[in-house]
């Protein structure tokens, strides 16, 4: 008699989405090429598979060793975690307002919410500052799912009201205290002196699931410290120009009002590659084609990227990604 088991593995070869789902995510992936098309934008391409790849404490790549004929040694490509760095060349080079739909590759993202390769929109317009970053991230929202305007929040003030602190002046001690407060179980892996730690486990097990309930949410402001690739703005305290999209409590979109100073990347490379290596991960490259063309010359941008998998997840009304992608890794 045939077990359960092989009877499941017969089915393996299926997809795990249903066509309808795949229809839709069609059907969105149309309507927001037009919604680019319409406002100017362009589509563009850039390698999945390159030399540079962004420098980040806790996103890992996948990577290959390639040899060529110019080289004694083979040399180590990187899949791409976003496709940012190649899209902010084409920018120094004369872009003007461009976007990608990527395959994009991370290391140990695995869950209802995660997937190792996924779809990821990313788009740059010369010329915005936060104000229409917001306005263009907001209208995409409700051109694609069909809700209303995105609200907006600080990080500041939805920390004050969900956590009762200030994430900008609190000290870790407070932060810790905060978490006990509200029963938040921290990680054994998570240091005491890890204050940007402290803050991202109170964003996602307090407030997060608050966030864009009713209609979309674009928090932002985020503490200097997390200025990831973003300006850093001299407020009291300064703030990274950086916001998140966040609808039904998913976090959608990260976008920044791009840093534009190489010296300043490459020191907070160095200080990603210090953290990296202090929790025993691999170091990554430090100089990029991204340098060359930060000191030939960035133009004033603001750039966006968005999880194109989770946005269908949410217009069908699904728990996880399975539903909209129809091989995930268990069935690559």
């Amino acid at each position: 008699m045939e077990s359960e088991e092989s009877a499941a593995n017969k089915d393996d070869f299926l997809p795990t989405a249903s066509w309808e789902n795949l229809r839709l995510r069609a059907e969105l992936l149309r309507r927001l090429r037009e919604f680019f098309h319409t406002r100017g934008f362009m589509e563009v391409e850039t390698p999945i598979l390159s030399a540079d790849t962004v420098v980040d404490r806790h996103l890992d790549p996948f990577y290959t060793e390639i040899s060529s004929a110019s080289e004694m040694a083979p040399r180590r490509y990187w899949l791409q975690m976003s496709p940012e760095f190649g899209m902010k060349r084409l920018l120094a080079f004369g872009a003007k307002a461009i976007y990608q739909v990527s395959r994009v590759f991370r290391q140990g993202e695995l869950g209802p919410l995660h997937n190792p390769e996924f779809t990821m929109v990313e788009w740059y317009r010369v010329g915005d500052g936060m104000a229409q970053g917001m306005q263009l991230t907001s209208d995409l929202a409700q051109v694609m799912l069909g809700r209303s305007p995105a609200g907006q929040i600080s990080y500041q003030e939805a920390f004050l009201k969900h956590v009762g602190v200030d994430p900008h002046t609190a000290d870790t001690s407070s932060l810790i205290a905060a978490a006990r407060q509200h029963n938040i179980e921290a990680p054994d892996s998570l240091s005491p002196q890890d204050r940007d730690g402290w803050l991202d486990l109170l964003l996602v097990e307090r407030i997060q699931p608050h966030l864009g309930q009713g209609s979309p949410v674009l928090l932002y402001d985020f503490p200097a410290s997390q200025a990831a690739l973003s300006r850093i703005r001299n407020d009291n305290p300064p703030v990274a120009e950086r916001f998140e999209l966040y609808v039904d409590g998913i976090e959608l979109a990260n976008g920044y009002h791009e840093l534009l100073d190489a010296d300043e990347l490459r020191r907070r490379t160095r200080e990603n590659n210090r953290l990296r290596s202090a929790e025993g991960k691999t170091t990554l490259p430090e100089e990029s084609r991204l340098l060359a063309a930060m000191e030939a010359g960035l133009p004033p941008a603001v750039g966006v990227a968005l999880g194109f998998d989770r946005l269908v997840m949410i217009a069908v009304g699904a728990k996880s990604l399975a539903e909209v992608m129809a091989f995930p890794f268990d069935r690559a």
